[in-house]
């Protein structure tokens, strides 16, 4: 594996999806299995990536943390469906791989041609704003064209 997909996959893909989830009707009756809350044939069901990749719950490794050993060794202690950037299923991404070819690409060229100077503790605090995408709250960082 990559250390550009390694740091894609544990960050970015993973941690910062671009949507903040996907809308799915049922097809059948169900119930939630801990409420025991009634779904009925017909009804939408929001899952909301950004809250499954960051419950502590589905992680034995702090979601919050940029933790590469996740990707490398393997966190094998979460729900296979805690993580999927490229959707799972039929209804999977079906150019995934080029997705992952060309941010790799994006990357490397990016890399190639400019220095990134941090902007301090406080101007990068964290955060999200979140709309129909999501984005970072705070960003201080002044770059440099080589």
């Amino acid at each position: 594996m990559s250390c550009i997909w390694i740091v894609l996959s544990t960050k970015f893909c993973a941690f910062f999806p671009i949507t903040s989830g996907t809308v799915r009707t049922l097809t059948v009756d169900d119930r939630l299995p801990k409420s025991n809350f009634q779904l009925s044939k017909g009804d939408s069901v929001l899952i909301p990536f950004y809250n499954l990749v960051h419950n502590t719950q589905h992680w034995s490794i702090d979601p919050e943390s940029f933790a590469p050993e996740r990707v490398l060794d393997g966190d094998k202690n979460y729900h296979p469906y805690a993580l999927f950037p490229f959707g799972s299923g039929h209804r999977q991404c079906i150019v995934q791989a080029l997705a992952r070819f060309e941010l790799k690409v994006i990357i490397a060229r990016m890399l190639q041609q400019v220095t990134f100077g941090d902007g301090g503790p406080k101007v990068n605090s964290g955060g999200t704003l979140t709309g129909l995408t999501m984005q970072p709250k705070h960003v201080g960082v002044t770059i440099g064209f080589s």
